[in-house]
């Protein structure tokens, strides 16, 4: 009898089996561990990574900016009243003046001779009325004593009283003579620099229909001022007072100083923008700053000394949605930061203070020094435009 044949061994044979049915086993296996995967909730031990802007401690400065011309505070244009030709000029560009120096003269003899012909008709007109006096007296006394008639007496005073006005116009006319002719030399109405001459020696004054301009008395450059032009938009920041800093092209890298002392209500549309005028004092004692120098201002509206502040990128999260987990409705980037602390996020309320074209000032008594603020994740898709804008793109 033959021995009997050794079966084989229970591994052997599982192995076997799955062999034979390795395509239905590596099927039922794919569709488990899709089912795992869309049924079982997703676990997650990878601790998200924020993005963050820096808070810092520091000044926020609000500002409005323009540009202007400065020029003296009270500028005297010097006119002539007469006309003829200029004779002597005695003062030129820069010249320091007193009130009642003499500037200019005019060539007299065509005045001279207004104030001749005047009083030639003045002493004509007193001869006829001290005619016309006396006989008015005589004819008095004829008509008394009834050798003429009323009439003839009545002419008499007219006559008489026609001569006393007579006198006085002439008078009215060589006064005029005689102030024309002192016009003949024009002289300083105030203490100050000559900025400007517009005549020269020679040349024809014409001064028929309007007064012709001949200097332009600066009377103090040690005290100056700027016109500028603000927006309707920035003019409601602008109150008196305010102080002002400002450059100019002759002296780059200093500053000077100076301070609003006037909003004028008047408005000019340019370039369809609504602006008003702004005038702000300025100290030249030291006499740098010359008349038609361009200004470029920096009017300071409002301050806030060591306040929290960051980056106006930061603050343009418009929801906390999907980016940091356990959000309620309540919190809204309106209301509350959302602060990195020790690789925690938190909420901490807040309101905006002090807004310029980089930073804004945050007030709120829960920021703490190396806070950060919160603005994405890594990773974070910003397809979504209601969810983040200008937050990171990773």
């Amino acid at each position: 009898m033959k021995s009997e044949e050794k079966k084989p061994s229970f591994i052997r044979r599982f192995f076997g089996w799955m062999w034979r049915n390795k395509w239905w086993i590596i099927i039922l296996l794919l569709i488990a561990g899709g089912l795992c995967w869309w049924l079982c909730p997703k676990v997650s031990s990878k601790k998200k990574d924020y993005v963050t802007v820096d808070i810092v401690r520091g000044d926020v400065i609000q500002t409005v900016t323009a540009t202007g011309e400065i020029q003296p505070v009270n500028t005297v244009s010097v006119g002539s009243q007469v006309s003829g030709t200029i004779e002597d000029i005695f003062v030129d560009f820069n010249s320091k003046v007193k009130k009642g120096d003499v500037l200019l003269t005019i060539e007299p003899s065509v005045l001279q001779s207004s104030v001749d012909e005047a009083n030639a008709s003045l002493k004509s007109a007193q001869s006829q009325l001290k005619y016309a006096k006396s006989e008015y007296k005589r004819n008095q006394s004829l008509y008394k004593d009834g050798f003429i008639s009323r009439a003839e007496m009545e002419k008499s005073q007219t006559t008489y009283e026609q001569a006393e006005q007579a006198v006085k116009k002439a008078q009215y006319s060589y006064d005029r003579a005689v102030t024309n002719l002192g016009y003949a030399t024009i002289t300083s109405p105030v203490d100050g620099t000559v900025i400007s001459r517009k005549v020269d020696k020679g040349q024809t004054v014409a001064a028929s229909f309007q007064t012709p301009d001949l200097f332009e008395i600066a009377e103090d450059l040690s005290k100056m001022q700027i016109e500028t032009a603000v927006s309707e938009a920035d003019i409601g920041m602008i109150k008196k007072g305010l102080p002002v800093t400002f450059t100019v092209d002759a002296y780059s890298g200093q500053t000077f100083q100076g301070d609003v002392h006037q909003i004028r209500l008047s408005p000019t549309t340019v370039s369809n923008v609504v602006v008003y005028t702004v005038v702000i004092n300025v100290d030249n004692a030291d006499l740098r700053l010359m008349p038609g120098m361009t200004a470029f201002v920096t009017i300071v509206v409002a301050e806030a000394k060591e306040a929290w502040k960051t980056k106006n990128s930061g603050l343009l999260i418009r929801t906390y949605k999907n980016v940091i987990d356990g959000v309620t409705d309540d919190i809204t980037p309106k209301t509350h930061l959302a602060i990195e602390r020790d690789g925690k996020a938190i909420f901490v309320p807040y309101k905006r203070g002090l807004v310029t074209p980089t930073e804004t000032q945050l007030i709120s008594d829960e920021i703490k020094n190396n806070d950060k603020l919160i603005v994405g994740f890594v990773g974070q898709k910003s397809t979504n435009k209601s969810e983040m804008r200008g937050g990171p793109r990773m």
